[in-house]
């Protein structure tokens, strides 16, 4: 387990007040200025010699992904935009780093600007986050008051600005380039890439998306070194500390911050109080938000918790959603329900998501009754597959691949609905 002298959120719980002054106490903005002093490319470096990937899901190495941003400023300016849009079913980890701990966001977007040459970050926060996005504007006028923001940032020279941007409550928009389109006041839709966000992104200009997570991490990393992240997790590949949060069928769900790769079940039963009716009463595991494909139990009896471990096994680290499913869970309906709301957030752009996802919902629903016959499992696995990469962005294969998790480990569940919808009907 984590020890407390590694922790980097150290009040995830708003245990303490997320103040200017009382985020400095815990160690945020201390000598920002000689952080920025030791230049772009140090900076850029000891990232990727932590090992940091991306927190919001997809896992890129961090400070690769800073690296590929234009190394000269030319006529058009450099953006850092923040991803706070966490609509992930699932998914609470970034609303807490917004509500409890901003001003380590705020200093690690400072940063992360100033090493890929942007003066202006945009943070774009989902709509439903009232509270969230109060305490983050609070946040950000008390660095701008004490001089952390603006002319001369933290008197480092380097200017800098931190606008936040709230959206409307689309989860299309956590996918980077539909984000984009939304903050440039255009519908939420995904582009075509290339071309990427580094060469062009928001308003045309050389533009990098990063996860709150992942921003937020970056002024600990930098301080106590990028080898000292790294020599966290399992191993160099899954490193540092990580958020998870734990939802579902426990004695106490929770948000918590661990190493990656502990064990999924030493995870749940050490700071969750365990499964509700005991570990043995445990059905599946969907372990990285609502998209990933579930786990079952002989699979979460073992597994480690991170990005390779859990590729391995056909699933996915995400952004660490963990959603814990005891033999109460009827779990045909469970991810008919998924497949309700990726038909309801799909933005309609691309054929095969428009139209599959809603073909995925409603052969779900008959499912769930048994209503169907066993040949159209096989029909319906099919359709993911006509899904899943057929899209611009992601959200199709999010779609597909809870459902082919269903098929692939509870096959036999379904199968035996429908003979019993048979019998019945006869």
């Amino acid at each position: 387990m984590l020890s407390d002298k590694d922790r980097i959120f150290t009040n995830l719980y708003g245990w303490e007040s997320f103040t200017l002054k009382a985020a400095q106490k815990r160690g945020d903005w201390d000598n920002t200025k000689a952080i920025l002093k030791k230049g772009r490319e140090w900076i850029i470096d000891e990232m990727k010699a932590s090992g940091l990937r991306g927190r919001g899901g997809a896992g890129f190495p961090t400070g690769l992904k800073w690296s590929f941003m234009p190394k000269d400023i030319g006529d058009k300016p450099h953006y850092l935009v923040i991803n706070a849009d966490e609509s992930e079913p699932g998914t609470c980890k970034d609303r807490e780093i917004l509500r409890h701990d901003p001003h380590k966001l705020i200093e690690g977007a400072l940063i992360a600007g100033f090493a890929m040459g942007a003066h202006a970050a945009y943070i774009y926060v989902r709509g439903e986050f009232y509270n969230e996005s109060s305490s983050l504007w609070k946040a950000i006028h008390e660095a701008y008051d004490a001089g952390l923001l603006g002319k001369n940032a933290a008197g480092s020279g380097w200017d800098f600005d931190v606008i936040v941007h709230r959206g409307a409550g689309a989860y299309i928009c956590g996918e980077e380039t539909a984000l984009i389109e939304s903050i440039e006041g255009k519908k939420g839709q995904p582009r075509n890439k290339p071309p990427f966000p580094a060469m062009a992104g928001l308003y045309s200009c050389p533009t990098t998306v990063n996860n709150v997570e992942t921003i937020a991490v970056v002024p600990t990393i930098l301080r106590r070194g990028g080898s000292w992240f790294s020599g966290l997790g399992r191993d160099e590949k899954n490193a540092g500390t990580k958020l998870f949060c734990i939802s579902g069928h426990v004695e106490n769900p929770c948000n918590v911050e661990e190493e990656m790769g502990i064990p999924l079940k030493d995870l749940i039963e050490k700071h969750c109080g365990g499964v509700i009716g005991g570990w043995d009463n445990l059905l599946a595991i969907i372990p990285g938000g609502s998209s990933t494909p579930m786990l079952p139990k002989e699979t979460c009896d073992h597994i480690h918790m991170d990005f390779d471990s859990l590729r391995e096994v056909g699933t996915g680290l995400g952004t660490a959603g963990v959603i814990v499913m005891d033999k109460s869970t009827d779990i045909i309906q469970a991810i008919c329900r998924l497949s309700q709301f990726y038909m309801h957030e799909s933005c309609g752009q691309c054929t095969p998501c428009r139209e599959g996802t809603g073909w995925l919902w409603r052969m779900m629903k008959r499912m769930v009754q048994g209503n169907a016959t066993v040949e159209e499992i096989d029909q319906l696995f099919e359709i993911t597959k006509e899904i899943e990469g057929q899209t611009i962005c992601a959200l199709g294969d999010a779609a597909a691949w809870p459902v082919q998790g269903l098929i692939k480990h509870f096959r036999p569940e379904m199968e035996k609905r429908i003979m019993e919808y048979r019998k019945m009907a006869a």
